[in-house]
């Protein structure tokens, strides 16, 4: 079992320090340098004061614009924020097929587990996806210094699969990637719960709370539905990295610079 590092966040949802796992060459990751939350739109003064002790320099929001427009991120004052979404231009063949299976959501329990499916599929092939990691391991190659939140709404799929980029970038092991994937479920127990009690509460029946259950976790079948094409389309994890989203062996190496501790010196 991974041990990440929660941040005792009040009313930021699902917030950790990437710090600790071990990458390339024996290296940890350094602490106090990527974060991985939430939203930041109901972020209290004690939130914004632990960050800004902790080394906050840099927001980076993943959500599309109209989330951001109706959530708007809390910005304390001096840190630098960057809109960044990756869904920002599905395919309009991607917004039909999530908008029929929409409609399904009270009748078949798996409509919400295929939404899903469809929008990491969506992640990985869309041009436009692929340009916003692209910018964001850009971003992160460009800041030398001070700790960087990088967030959607949950945290736990467009930033989920931000993280699976950097952290194989630094060297971490593919089962410590996914461990920390599927750990946003143990982070959003209490989201869960609010969103299966309000769809009770409005008289929903049995099957739309399961999808909903299926909307708000992560998934091994979500994850490996992006890794799947990966292999199948982009000829492995590697490859789409460099041809793909244009990341060169430079910028790899100037991440694991910037993110990993030094080489320890041997005896």
């Amino acid at each position: 079992m991974i041990r990440p590092n929660v941040l005792p966040l009040e009313h930021v949802p699902n917030a950790r320090d990437l710090g600790g796992y071990v990458g390339f060459d024996g290296r940890k990751i350094k602490m106090h340098r990527l974060l991985r939350t939430g939203k930041l739109c109901q972020m209290t003064k004690e939130d914004e004061t632990f960050l800004l002790n902790y080394g906050l320099t840099k927001i980076i929001d993943l959500r599309s614009p109209k989330e951001i427009q109706i959530t708007p991120d809390v910005i304390p004052a001096g840190i630098e924020h960057i809109d960044n979404p990756i869904h920002g231009n599905q395919s309009a063949e991607t917004d039909q097929k999530i908008a029929q299976l929409k409609k399904t959501y009270t009748k078949d329990q798996y409509a919400g587990f295929k939404t899903m499916c469809h929008q990491y599929y969506s992640s990985v092939s869309q041009e436009y996806s692929q340009k916003a990691f692209r910018n964001l391991l850009n971003i992160f190659a460009n800041t030398k210094d001070g700790a960087i939140i990088f967030h959607c709404s949950e945290g736990k799929d467009r930033t989920g699969l931000a993280t699976v980029l950097i952290l194989y970038l630094l060297g971490v092991d593919m089962e410590t990637i996914r461990q920390d994937y599927l750990f946003s479920n143990l982070m959003l127990g209490k989201y869960q719960a609010m969103m299966n009690q309000k769809r009770v509460d409005e008289g929903g029946g049995v099957v739309l709370r399961a999808n909903v259950r299926s909307l708000a976790s992560v998934a091994n079948e979500y994850l490996d539905t992006a890794l799947l094409l990966i292999d199948e389309k982009y000829n492995g994890l590697d490859n789409y990295i460099k041809n793909i989203l244009k990341i060169d062996d430079e910028l790899i190496q100037s991440l694991r610079e910037l993110y990993l501790e030094p080489k320890r010196a041997s005896k």
